[in-house]
């Protein structure tokens, strides 16, 4: 359970912010997303590897 302490007269526009950011780092919305439907390990991977390999492309072209 996400608590957020209030101290007095803080503005609840600011504690909601504070509330979305703990429930964001938890990572409960990307882990429902990803179970929602089943992804073979091998697709996992390909997706890791695409992944690695757009960002390893970025960091050369941000070199040049």
């Amino acid at each position: 359970m996400i608590i957020v302490p209030i101290k007095e007269g803080e503005n609840i526009e600011k504690a909601l912010k504070k509330f979305k950011r703990k429930f964001e780092k938890t990572g409960a919305i990307r882990e429902l997303r990803s179970r929602r439907e089943f992804e073979k390990p091998s697709v996992t991977k390909r997706k890791a590897r695409m992944k690695a390999i757009y960002v390893q492309h970025l960091q050369l072209n941000d070199e040049l």
